[in-house]
């Protein structure tokens, strides 16, 4: 049988695909990778599909065990990673023998890591995805994160040439750019200004759902409840408590707080990378000019995964 076993789990090791799309309406999270860019890398490295499920983690990546020959490939910032006690380096792919283990050790200076095996993890689609949602207990296996012992089904998968990262397409460091709104007028002209000069720093109060900020609290003039409406991934909500929050790739389809601001496509991921403690400032933009630094960005990776490609 086509399995890769979870010798050691990760933490917070779960299985994801690109997400769910269409059951917003119906109070069903997207779900999906928290670093979608980077899970694309890991697949485009083994030669599966964008959509192939793959294997998300967060600060360590753990061990597992091959049953079958496969194409591997882990996109993070793993400088511990091994294949049978030898070293190996991220960000490409490397052919696991029958019996093999790969071991990911910690992502020192990010947060989230994938591992993608070709042919992609088989798990039995759910609502159209294979990711899991933990809150709900859906997709992956059984709803929930991966522990030691647990054995992932494989696709079919081919056996192909060695591929590695040629063009790294991220630009790093610099302020995190929202949209203001769509509840910014719950917050007076000061607040707003304590919320652009922050700083503000990732805590460890994170997970996939959210992510809680430390920095100056934001205090709303209006009140800190509101008549709920639709959610988006990187939406920051300000509970009574004035501490933000950024929601995240299995945030909760509505919500009752007000929304002082909309982290961009750009730089979500970019935050969800951001390590425990690391000071940041937001920076306000137009939305036409999120949409355009979007649409660069998306054209740099596209350009990174045309090159992907032979050592």
């Amino acid at each position: 049988m086509a399995q890769v076993t979870v010798l050691r789990a990760g933490l917070m090791m779960t299985v994801q695909d690109a997400g769910r799309a269409g059951f917003l309406r119906f109070g069903v999270s997207g779900s999906g990778p928290m670093d979608p860019e980077a899970l694309r890398m890991a697949n485009a490295l083994v030669g599966n599909d964008p959509e192939a499920a793959a294997l998300e983690f967060a600060y360590v990546g753990g061990v597992l065990r091959f049953a079958d020959d496969r194409m591997v490939a882990v996109c993070a910032a793993a400088t511990d990673l091994k294949i049978d006690g030898a070293p190996a380096l991220p960000w490409r792919s490397h052919l696991l023998r029958a019996g093999q283990e790969l071991s990911v050790g910690a992502t020192p200076g990010s947060v989230w890591g994938y591992v993608a095996v070709s042919g992609g993890i088989a798990t039995p689609p759910v609502l159209g995805a294979r990711s899991t949602h933990l809150r709900t207990g859906i997709g992956g296996i059984e709803g929930r994160a991966l522990q030691d012992g647990d054995d992932l089904p494989l696709g079919a998968g081919d056996i192909g040439p060695v591929r590695v990262l040629r063009n790294p397409w991220r630009v790093r460091g610099g302020a995190i750019r929202v949209v203001m709104g769509p509840q910014d007028d719950y917050f007076s002209p000061e607040i707003l200004r304590r919320f652009l000069n922050g700083p503000y720093a990732a805590t460890n109060q994170r997970d996939r759902m959210a992510l809680i900020l430390d920095g100056p609290d934001l205090p709303a003039v209006r009140g800190h409840d509101i008549v709920s409406d639709g959610t988006l991934a990187g939406s920051i909500q300000v509970p009574g408590s004035g501490r933000p929050m950024v929601l995240m790739a299995d945030r909760q389809t509505t919500g009752g707080y007000p929304k002082i601001a909309t982290v961009t496509g750009i730089d979500l991921p970019r935050l969800a990378q951001m390590p425990t403690g690391r000071r940041f400032r937001f920076q306000a933009v137009p939305q036409d000019r999120a949409e355009d630094l979007l649409i660069a960005a998306r054209m740099a990776f596209r350009h990174a995964l045309a090159e992907v490609g032979a050592p």
